[in-house]
């Protein structure tokens, strides 16, 4: 115990020599201030710009930056070596100054110089020069991983390729009418939040339908080119091709946010310092960028479906599926009604049947038939039945023949044509009753039927409304009263409408008040999501919950977002250390919790909890 003692004490007087050499060792060298960034980017590729100075610098002043988004920046980043030769002790310092950049249209831009204090002068930059391309080759575009090219500057670690977007399908190469699965997926090795899809593919060519059960995400680890990938899929959609041939669909757009860690390095020379100093405790944080990714173009090659053999009556439905029909009545009489009922179900574009060929005896009277779809939709595709409802009526008496109704579809399974047949149904139809009555019909389907007698309706007699001659409303008090009320309101609403104009230009002061409301309403959505299971959309609500919530309280762009502003913020409020470290820990909880292991409901209910105890708190500390 005692030898550990004296151990500390001699790191800590270690630790307190270097600072008095730090202090009194001066420094004798060229100060050089450069900006450097790299000469090509692609268009809606996120890049650093970093300026850099090889002394202790203040003040520093960035350019006006045009043509491209400033996710985030400028962050700060200093190290400093310290040297001993001969006896003589010399140190340099380097200064870093980092922006995180996306280019937002094509073109060749020039980002102006910046500025920067050291050694009591002013120090100017050189010029920028940066040209944007449509696309240049970043990764971003999903389909290839490629090389991860690794940028450390600035002591924020990112790559090209840490987050991309991809979309893929389990099929190139059906028939006409078959179903493929197009899944739109993320890969992604840092965290990352809220991916939201911006614009999904145009589907032309195709009829589609999202599969619904893909509420959660479906995740699993992949390794591509050695490096293990997260795999989260965001979508499903059962796509059917219209047309044969070479079938292109376009790359789908997504949103997110990923989070990079941020460490500042110092070097001194010792390893003993190194470590001690780049220790993460002391040095380490995090950095929200968002990312605007794009993914791939898909190319399907439609098979055409087989002329040979084809039924007569074929429509274009390909699946596998059963065909049943039921009469409701064979014995009736004239001018009663009776129901024919048909029954397709199976697995396939079951949705694009229409109609049916029917052919009804001439002396029947029918009527458009009523539709009814029952599907459902699995990770598979599109199964259920679609029912067709005929309402017939006969007009004569006799014995009448419905002859079998035929349905043709292509099997996928037998890989032919396959046609299914009702039984042919008899109908005794006897003479109804004398009374000629009409039928009418309402609704689009036609199949609320309605019988009216042959008795004429009176017309109804409205009673009347006598007045004296002599009074006149024109020209009287409240016509005049009358006459001046929509002045008397235009007037109010533009008074009311200026002093609502006036609260509306504050608009700091707008998402101040609405802040908690809308954090309450937000929380209330993802407590809906939390009971029926629907964990991404519960962890989305949570997320903008939080994030939204600081960003309006405290009127912080959601660009510049991060736990270094959150704490400033909140310690700027003279919000308690205990509630800042516990708000900064719910965030970090809410953003990882999608992605952790263990019973799921648990987790969103503690997250939940979390996320309204946290925020009900700060609103106590601020009144």
């Amino acid at each position: 115990m005692e030898n550990r003692k004296h151990y500390m004490n001699k790191r800590i007087f270690l630790v307190f020599c270097s600072f008095l050499l730090i202090v009194t060792v001066s420094l004798a060298q060229e100060v050089q201030f450069t900006g450097n960034a790299r000469s090509v980017v692609g268009f809606g590729e996120t890049f650093n710009l970093t300026y850099s100075v090889n002394a202790q610098a203040s003040n520093f002043h960035g350019p006006a930056i045009t043509g491209f988004d400033i996710l985030t920046g400028p962050y700060t980043s200093t190290t400093s070596s310290i040297r001993a030769i001969n006896g003589r002790t010399s140190m340099s310092i380097a200064s870093t100054f980092t922006y995180i950049l996306r280019a937002n249209k094509e073109g060749t831009f020039e980002i102006p110089a910046a500025t920067v204090m050291a050694d009591n002068k002013q120090y100017r930059s050189n010029v920028v020069v940066i040209k944007v391309v449509k696309n240049a080759g970043n990764g971003q575009n999903g389909g290839t991983t490629g090389k991860n090219n690794s940028q450390n500057t600035g002591g924020i670690q990112s790559g090209s390729n840490d987050v991309y977007v991809k979309a893929v399908v389990d099929n190139n190469t059906p028939f006409q009418g078959e179903g493929v699965i197009l899944t739109y997926k993320i890969f992604f090795k840092v965290p990352i939040s809220q991916p939201t899809i911006t614009k999904p593919s145009p589907l032309e060519g195709f009829w589609s339908h999202v599969l619904k059960d893909n509420v959660k995400y479906n995740q699993y680890n992949q390794t591509i080119d050695g490096e293990v990938y997260h795999v989260a899929e965001l979508a499903k959609v059962v796509l059917y091709p219209l047309k044969s041939g070479k079938l292109v669909i376009d790359p789908f757009e997504l949103e997110c946010t990923a989070q990079y860690k941020r460490q500042t390095k110092t070097k001194t020379g010792d390893p003993f310092f190194d470590d001690f100093f780049n220790n993460s405790f002391f040095n380490e944080s995090y950095a929200n960028v968002e990312k605007s990714l794009k993914s791939n173009s898909v190319v399907i090659n439609v098979r055409p479906l087989p002329t040979s053999e084809k039924p007569v009556d074929f429509s274009g439905t390909v699946g596998t599926f059963t065909f049943k029909t039921e009469l409701d009545n064979t014995h009736t009489k004239t001018n009663d009604a009776i129901n024919l009922k048909c029954t397709i179900t199976g697995k396939g574009n079951i949705q694009l049947i229409d109609k049916l060929n029917i052919n009804f005896p001439p002396d029947f009277e029918t009527y458009d038939p009523k539709i009814t779809n029952n599907v459902s939709t699995t990770g598979a595709g599109v199964s259920g039945s679609q029912t067709f409802e005929y309402l017939i009526i006969p007009r004569k008496a006799g014995k009448f023949t419905i002859k079998p109704i035929a349905f043709s579809y292509f099997d996928l399974e037998k890989r032919r044509y396959v046609t299914l047949s009702s039984p042919m149904y008899i109908v005794d139809v006897e003479k109804g009753s004398g009374e000629n009555a009409t039928v009418t019909y309402s609704g689009a389907g036609k199949e609320d039927i309605k019988y009216i007698g042959s008795d004429i309706r009176h017309i109804k007699n409205q009673p009347l409304h006598l007045i004296n001659t002599g009074t006149f409303f024109f020209g009287s008090t409240v016509f005049f009263l009358m006459m001046l009320l929509p002045v008397l309101f235009f007037i109010v609403f533009i008074i009311f409408w200026k002093k609502q104009e006036e609260r509306r230009s504050d608009a700091v002061l707008m998402k101040n008040r609405k802040a908690t409301r809308i954090a309450i309403k937000r929380l209330k959505k993802a407590n809906a999501f939390l009971k029926e299971q629907r964990q991404e959309a519960f962890y989305i609500e949570i997320s903008q919950a939080l994030w939204g919530y600081l960003s309006d309280k405290f009127g912080i762009p959601l660009a510049e977002l991060s736990m270094d502003s959150v704490h400033e913020a909140l310690v700027k409020k003279n919000v308690k250390d205990e509630i800042i470290q516990q708000f900064i820990e719910t965030l970090n909880n809410t953003e990882y919790a999608r992605f952790a292991p263990g019973e799921k409901t648990m987790i969103m209910e503690k997250t939940y909890q979390e996320a309204l105890e946290i925020i009900t708190r700060i609103e106590r500390e601020l009144k």
